[in-house]
């Protein structure tokens, strides 16, 4: 089965399932809800990392890559689990956080005990003449990217949190540690990979200040040696299994860049996420302010991105929700009134789409952002530092929590909602971060009388049903549009027209004639379409408000309406 037709479900096993009710989720406890992972019919699991941690970034800071942090569980229990979801046909997919260590790591302590082989691991920098830092670049978490490196005179580079030291991936034998890394979980029986922030190891061994008034990130991100290191790291371990699914995180990445990366010509990935489709809610550019969501921009990047990862050979990773996101109900839906429309016309938008989609836990139940009321709410250090951030920017406390509230990734690091009471049938303890709005949202309700779960499994089958949705081809449609996103997929004869309704209001599209007597494939609305008479040879549909609705036909079809 080729990765095409499969999907990819995410379990972030701190907030999924406790089995032992000290409040934090296990792997006994996905082991305990296989058979619900099962139901989904997904093909894989990622599961974001569960190794030894100091916990400073929720386990993306790893002291220890070839062990099961003890919070977790053992090293049985992930056997156990492989052998489990194996059962089922499904993958597992480790987390390959392997951009940088966590300052507890073996390898920094010996580095700071003044181990010259280990020293070169990392990137060590002295002071400038003038006694500035050896760069002016800024932790994606706040403050210089620079922390002094002991007694030693020298700096150490951390792109994210201060515990979070970048590997020197300039040096051959790191390039080793990872391959020998990633075989060690192969050797599990792993054949599932996403490997974190991977465009950003690619650094020059001369490091340079950004220049004035523009964005630091450019100066690390997607550089040349990235595809010569994920080329020798294939051909040293993943490559190795035909049947491995690698994805990679792309951070501030272009197109160009990513077809590279996931050109089956290239052997480097199979697939990449990007974010630009994320940050459509980002006032001037930045994460921590508020605004509506720009649907005229979303559908330009979603296309842009469609239409040239397609033009290049290259296969896109589609998702709305991780474990780093706000949900996206709360973005670009109405969670309140239509929260069942919202959530499948959401899940309708990516899982016809070209690439393969990724289901965030509680994505399929409609969860959404938590009502907390005060910053204490949150734990995670990337919204406590940029609250305590926008206050010194002149906000009010208010204005600030307003921002991060809106913002945070603990939004959708709440525990999943299996049932309703305290602890949302997550745990019988007191969970390590509050639920949101379990006695409305959970597994139960959704399996009792739900439409939201059933609808997600439906587009889940139909990717394995149809070559349409997993093989077509992409082309835009109506791209101006003012309340629709459309597109097309065409494949063998299949014509597949998916149009999604982005409002909370009833609106209109024109569709070429030929769809009037198609098929329904599927749609988030019970009752037949409503066919409008319009102009020439097209007609008209009426959306309902948030409505999905992906029409098939098996004929020659004209070209799109509007493709620019």
């Amino acid at each position: 089965m080729s990765f095409h037709d499969s999907v990819v479900y995410q379990v972030y096993p701190r907030s999924f399932r406790d089995s032992t009710g000290n409040g934090v989720g296990d792997l006994r406890g996905v082991i305990e809800k296989v058979p619900y992972i099962a139901s989904l019919g997904v093909d894989h699991v990622w599961l974001n990392p569960f190794f030894p941690s100091p916990g400073r970034d929720n386990g993306y800071d790893v002291s220890d890559y070839r062990a099961v942090d003890p919070a977790m569980g053992t090293m049985e229990d992930f056997e156990e689990l492989v052998e489990a979801l194996g059962g089922h046909g499904i993958g597992v997919m480790v987390d390959m956080v392997l951009n940088h260590t966590s300052t507890e790591h073996e390898w920094f302590r010996r580095a700071l005990e003044g181990d010259k082989h280990y020293q070169d691991y990392y990137i060590l920098r002295p002071a400038r003449a003038d006694g500035a830092l050896p760069t002016n670049w800024v932790s994606k978490f706040g403050g210089p990217a620079w922390a002094p490196f002991g007694d030693t005179g020298l700096y150490y580079l951390h792109l994210y949190d201060l515990t979070q030291a970048d590997l020197n991936w300039r040096n051959p034998a790191v390039r080793a540690e990872v391959a020998d890394i990633v075989n060690f979980w192969r050797g599990k029986g792993v054949r599932g990979f996403r490997f974190d922030v991977i465009n950003v190891i690619g650094k020059s061994e001369v490091l340079l200040d950004a220049p004035p008034g523009t964005d630091d990130r450019a100066m690390y991100t997607d550089g040349p040696d990235v595809h010569t290191y994920l080329r020798e790291l294939a051909a040293a371990s993943f490559g190795r299994d035909p049947g491995t699914v690698t994805v990679g995180e792309m951070s501030s990445t272009s197109i160009e860049a990513c077809v590279g990366y996931s050109d089956p010509a290239n052997h480097e990935l199979d697939m990449v996420f990007s974010f630009h489709h994320l940050k459509v809610d980002y006032a001037e550019g930045q994460k921590w302010t508020t605004m509506d969501f720009d649907l005229p921009a979303l559908k330009r990047v979603l296309n842009d991105w469609a239409v040239g990862m397609q033009a290049g050979g290259g296969w896109n990773a589609l998702f709305w929700n991780n474990h780093d996101q706000p949900r996206a109900l709360n973005r670009f839906a109405d969670p309140g009134r239509y929260r069942v429309e919202s959530a499948t016309m959401l899940a309708t938008v990516i899982h016809l789409m070209r690439g393969t989609p990724y289901v965030y836990m509680g994505e399929e139940i409609g969860m959404t952002d938590p009502a907390y009321t005060s910053i204490g709410d949150y734990v995670d250090v990337e919204a406590l530092n940029a609250y305590q951030e926008l206050l010194t920017q002149g906000l009010t406390q208010e204005e600030a929590f307003d921002v991060v509230r809106a913002k945070a990734r603990d939004n959708a690091r709440t525990p999943m909602q299996w049932e309703p009471g305290p602890g949302a049938g997550f745990t019988r303890g007191t969970p390590w971060l509050r639920p949101a709005n379990q006695d409305q949202v959970s597994v139960e309700a959704e399996e009792r009388q739900g439409r939201i779960l059933p609808y997600y499994r439906r587009l889940i089958a139909l990717r394995k049903q149809y070559p349409v949705v997993s093989e077509g081809s992409y082309e835009p449609y109506a791209l101006d549009h003012p309340d629709v996103l459309a597109y097309q997929r065409h494949h063998e004869g299949q014509h597949l027209l998916v149009l999604c309704s982005f409002r909370a209001y009833e609106t209109t599209i024109e569709v070429p004639a030929d769809f009037q007597d198609s098929r329904v494939l599927v749609s988030n609305y019970d009752d037949e379409p409503t066919w409008l008479a319009s102009d020439g040879a097209d007609v008209a549909v009426r959306l309902r408000p948030y409505q999905a609705l992906a029409l098939l036909v098996s004929c020659p079809v004209r070209s799109s309406l509007q493709t620019d």
